[in-house]
């Protein structure tokens, strides 16, 4: 294989993409909130607002990446980003940080579609999900490593940390895919990349026919919204938790990222271990114990209430979203489908969450903790959706 055409650059391509938006868009809320005095309702309406464009745009991203080419839709990305987060940096006025905000996660949704297709081009059944597996645990473990280190760095650098950074990376990533796609050229395949494989294991599972692999399909397509329903509401929500507790930067970082690295040990865990495959109950413990840890996570009275919820919170997601990935593989759905409408799943998933906690604040102003409580009921709903999915699908 030749060097351009590793896999590698691909992940690292993917690792620096984790970073970069990590660094700007989890510590963007302490940045609003102490350069802006931002609340929750404006935290979560900055969120709410991300998250529309989010599910919309993810799709254009694969779309485009699918016509137009994967470099060029990298390009486009990486380039607008990175001039996205230069305005942020010369515009400290919060109506144009909204702006930058929605330019960003714009360009951001021709990233993350356009990289799941580059890891699985041309993969064969068998190196698939390992290649998956790879995947996951790297942008989870870089996003974690991220978290724990943005505080400190936004306390020795200043704010312009946010932006400069990730610019300085997305400017390096353009240069990385130039240099992939005059190395391609350059050895005869300069033609357009060929169409990634169906996400579809090549050996079907003991025992699971197709009809049960298309139940399992449509339990994870619901659950991984509901996940980030809880996911995208509490990050906007952990300045605060950091402000009752009297933690500084530095410290959130450390401590506030311990989810994100379980998370990243769910994703070992279930790609290496299979027998939670195809067993319903692991994924409903899962939907149950999200709704405590989320609780937990933004309620805690004390540090080690919030650092046990912050385990059973990352083992939630983690097997969550990886159900997400691996019945979307053994239903049959194509990459070229799967990666746009992924991320736009998610969008939909952070405009709900959001949505709810903001509206629930803003009508119910004197309520402490609604929006908290508000969230916690939609992700309620979310568990008996899918309980009656479940038996919905099985008398049918």
């Amino acid at each position: 294989m030749r060097p351009h055409d590793s896999k590698v650059n691909f992940f690292i391509l993917e690792g620096t993409n984790a970073f970069a938006v990590g660094i700007y868009f989890n510590w963007l809320f302490f940045y609003t909130q102490r350069q802006f005095h931002f609340g929750v309702v404006e935290n979560l309406g900055l969120v709410a607002l991300h998250g529309l464009v989010y599910s919309a745009a993810s799709w254009l991203g694969g779309w485009f990446a699918h016509r137009v080419g994967n470099f060029r839709a990298l390009k486009l990305g990486f380039a607008i980003m990175a001039v996205a987060l230069a305005a942020g940096a010369m515009l400290p006025v919060a109506p144009a940080q909204v702006g930058v905000l929605m330019l960003w996660t714009f360009g951001m949704c021709f990233t993350w579609p356009t990289l799941q297709s580059l890891v699985s081009d041309g993969a064969d059944g068998r190196r698939l999900p390992r290649l998956a597996g790879i995947y996951n645990v790297t942008w989870s473990g870089i996003s974690a490593i991220s978290y724990f280190i943005g505080g400190a760095l936004l306390e020795r650098l200043g704010v312009a940390a946010l932006f400069w950074i990730p610019v300085t990376i997305h400017l390096g990533q353009i240069g990385m895919v130039f240099w992939l796609e005059r190395a391609r050229s350059g050895s005869g395949g300069g033609g357009p990349l060929r169409q990634p494989v169906p996400l579809k294991l090549s050996d079907e599972p003991p025992g699971v026919d197709a009809a049960t692999r298309k139940r399992f399909l449509h339990f994870a397509l619901l659950a991984n919204p509901v996940a980030y329903v809880a996911i995208n509401t509490a990050i906007p929500m952990i300045p605060l938790v950091a402000q009752r507790f009297d933690l500084s930067p530095t410290f959130t970082g450390m401590f506030c990222s311990i989810w994100f690295f379980v998370r990243m040990g769910a994703f070992l865990l279930f790609w290496l271990w299979p027998g939670w495959h195809y067993r319903f109950g692991y994924l409903l413990v899962a939907k149950f114990f999200l709704i405590v840890s989320f609780l937990g996570l933004l309620l805690s009275p004390q540090l080690w209430v919030l650092l046990v919820a912050q385990i059973i919170f990352g083992l939630s997601v983690g097997l969550i979203y990886y159900s997400s990935l691996y019945y979307s593989m053994h239903g049959g759905a194509s990459k070229s489908e799967h990666g746009g409408v992924h991320e736009a799943m998610i969008g939909i998933g952070t405009v709900l969450g959001a949505g709810f906690g903001l509206g629930a604040k803003y009508f119910f102003p004197a309520v402490n903790g609604i929006s908290i409580w508000t969230v916690s009921g939609l992700l309620l709903l979310g568990l008996f959706a899918l309980i009656w999915l479940r038996y919905r699908k099985e008398s049918g």
